[in-house]
């Protein structure tokens, strides 16, 4: 409220019921007509005594009010949308608010809110608490209602928009548009140019999830806008994870499928990033990005039991508790050496299928384990060979090996041999013993904070026999007596080999002298050697929490002090790691913008993305005028380039009068007041009212007595 005026104005507070006064009206008149009809004398004084009444009971006031004038309110709604950062349209930006800001300050009961909308957060300038939450797109109506909500409509002069035109929230209807409407004029200033061109990559189908190892479908449109001389191919690349990155060459403008594959269970973000063309606004929307859940099949695993002993149901409970695990169990408890003339049918143990598993169905298993077996004639050379050729290929085989590791029945003395990381020495330690881990054991993941490992000191129960064997490979993460390796986890080619040198892990799971976390490290052993990621020795991961991005880095050596991370704007980030110990280095960022974030250590890449991941900020870059169109010419509004004709004049207009031309907006001066005083005055005061009727009276009967 910047100014005050006085406004005068008549009103009647009757004594009576305007009926009563009428009826009273109508009978002096025609009391009056009828003695001025008949010309008796002191008729007028008498028509003066009874309107002198009448107006008495009408009761006339004469009001004076003190008003006060109320500001008018103007919106100024900012986009800042990522959008907005191309080109030279966040210096345009700035320009024109700060323009606007001092035009319209130099006018008297004006009231200007500037909005900072369509940025990181929710649309409405504020910052949300969980990024991946956040609506998607840019949601400037949302904005300007939540400014106005406040400001009755007879104070709102109108909006201003200031943005490139893509907003994702206008009103399907336009004379409904928030706090606007058809009563109150929009104006768009529009930040880009008129001729600019773009790529746009369209995820248009792509599966939520997929079995591993099994082919999957993207369908893929690249759209080529306002682009002059449109290339009829384009070439797109896909990586998984930030690797294992593939190319294919796809037509503009068509749908396609591209297959690809997930080859590890649970969550893998797969990028999508289509090559650049001349001219584009942005390379932003030349990538995409989605996640897909990995489901495996059973996972098949053989376990072959070179005899019976007090461990093989320990393993067999093991697996079969496991839903997603196919065990296929053989105990050799007739090998070569038994066989007599007994007649095959009338014998109740099944042949053990060596050529069915060992060479026709040996890829069909996912890892093949060996407890305690020993070389008694079943297996011939040529099916070890096929093992070895199964593992360099990408298989896996555990071996829980026994005293017989030690002789020259050994599976160490076959074709084995090439792939087993310790060498047997021929001795067996028959004593107590509780497993350690080894230095890089402290930091494997395998063994890396398994329950009761207390720094050097673990409390779990003894082992009483293990195999001494030379690492001649691979990486010793658990030791026994006097420090000889225990646990050795090796790499053959694309495939893995564990080898446990005790045959007395069953000991935890019966509970012997406390027990100890058998179950936990034969389950990580077995995920190492299905080659899940989550127990990668070398590995590198990033992920949102909330407005916070995290950091993990894991590795055998010394981790990096420091970490590149790029931001879905490209630029990049030196992120400092704290050293959490057993092998993990942890660090954060505060995260500012959505999108696709990536860290690069070397080799390793990981990606993670916060928020949607197409964002719909992106799906058409260019300066538009085409979606807001509809509302500001319902609201009798303009939209201006100003990157041509530059900033429009401001004026105000009275309502029902022009909001818009060339060169110039109008902005509605409603005139709104509140009335902080009112004097009233009365025109027939009751003495003179009284003095008056007298009056004339005395002087009717004055001239009638004449």
């Amino acid at each position: 409220m910047n100014a005050a005026t006085a406004m005068t104005s008549l009103a009647f507070a009757p004594l009576l019921p305007w009926a009563v006064i009428g009826t009273f009206a109508a009978f002096a008149i025609i009391l009056t007509a009828y003695a001025l009809l008949k010309r008796a004398t002191g008729a007028g004084w008498r028509a003066l005594a009874l309107t002198i009444a009448i107006g008495a009971l009408a009761n006339p006031t004469l009001n004076n009010e003190n008003r006060d004038l109320l500001n008018d309110v103007v919106a100024v709604v900012v986009d800042r949308s990522p959008s907005q950062r191309i080109g030279t349209r966040t210096q345009r930006t700035d320009e024109a608010l700060q323009i606007i800001q001092e035009r319209l300050q130099r006018t008297p009961n004006v009231d200007v809110r500037v909005i900072e909308a369509g940025g990181i957060a929710d649309g409405t300038g504020t910052e949300p608490n969980d990024l991946s939450t956040a609506p998607e797109g840019t949601r400037l109506f949302d904005a300007l209602d939540l400014a106005l909500a406040d400001v009755p409509l007879n104070r709102i002069a109108g909006a201003v928009f200031i943005t490139d035109g893509q907003v994702h929230d206008a009103p399907d209807e336009p004379t409904r548009a928030p706090r606007i409407g058809h009563t109150r004029p929009l104006h768009v200033l529009l930040t880009g140019d008129s001729n600019e061109s773009d790529r746009h990559l369209v995820v248009a189908e792509a599966p939520s999830y997929g079995m591993v190892n099994s082919e999957l479908q993207l369908t893929l449109r690249i759209e080529d806008a306002g682009v002059a001389e449109q290339p009829r191919t384009a070439r797109v690349t896909l990586r998984r994870d930030g690797k294992s990155a593939q190319t294919h060459t796809l037509e503009v403008g068509k749908e396609q499928q591209v297959p690809f594959k997930l080859d590890h269970g649970g969550q893998t973000i797969v990028e999508i990033e289509v090559d650049s063309v001349g001219g584009e606004l942005t390379l932003q929307n030349n990538r995409a990005a989605l996640t897909v859940n990995g489901v495996r099949e059973r996972l098949r695993v053989l376990l072959v039991s070179g005899e019976p002993h007090a461990g093989e149901r320990t393993w067999r409970n093991l697996l079969k508790a496991d839903p997603s695990v196919d065990l296929v169990h053989f105990t050799i408890l007739r090998p070569p050496e038994k066989q007599d003339g007994t007649p095959v049918r009338e014998l109740s143990l099944i042949a053990f299928p060596i050529r069915e598993l060992f060479e026709t169905k040996l890829t069909d298993f996912d890892l093949i384990i060996f407890d305690r077996y020993r070389r008694r004639g079943v297996l011939p050379q040529s099916y070890f060979i096929n093992i070895v050729r199964y593992i360099s290929n990408g298989g896996a085989l555990l071996g829980a090996v026994g005293p017989a590791f030690a002789t020259p029945l050994s599976v160490y003395q076959t074709p084995l041999k090439a792939v087993i990381p310790g060498r047997p020495t021929g001795e067996v330690i028959e004593q107590g013993f509780r497993p350690m881990l080894s230095t890089l054991g402290e930091r494997h993941p395998v063994t890396a904070e398994l329950a009761g490992a207390s720094n050097g000191s673990p409390d779990w129960g003894r082992w009483f026999r293990m195999i001494d064997a030379e690492a001649e490979s691979g990486t010793t993460v658990m030791q026994g007596v006097q420090g000889r390796p225990l646990l050795q986890l090796d790499r053959i080619g694309e495939g893995r080999v564990a080898l446990l040198l005790s045959d007395h892990a069953w000991l935890w799971a019966r509970g012997a002298e406390g027990g100890g976390p058998q179950a936990e490290l034969l389950r990580r052993l077995a995920h190492w050697l299905m080659k899940e990621p989550d127990l990668e020795e070398e590995d590198l991961r990033i992920s949102a929490q909330g407005n916070r991005l995290d950091i993990v880095r894991r590795s055998l050596e010394d981790v990096p002090e420091e970490i590149n991370v790029n931001t879905p704007s490209g630029e990049t980030l030196r992120v400092t790691l704290e050293d959490q110990g057993s092998g993990r280095a942890v660090g954060s960022i505060a995260v500012t913008e959505t999108g696709l974030y990536s860290a690069r250590d070397g080799d390793l890449e990981a990606v993670t993305v916060v928020g949607a991941l197409n964002a719909q900020e992106y799906a058409d870059v260019r300066t538009s005028a085409e979606i807001l169109k509809p509302v500001v010419e319902a609201s009798a509004g303009g939209i201006f380039w100003i990157g041509d004709s530059g900033v429009p004049n401001v004026r105000f207009v009275r309502p029902q009068r022009d909001t818009a031309g060339n060169d110039w907006m109008g902005l509605i001066a409603n005139g709104s007041y509140i009335v902080t005083g009112v004097e009233q005055t009365s025109l027939f005061p009751a003495l003179a009212v009284l003095l008056l009727a007298l009056g004339a009276l005395m002087m009717a009967w004055h001239r009638e007595g004449r």
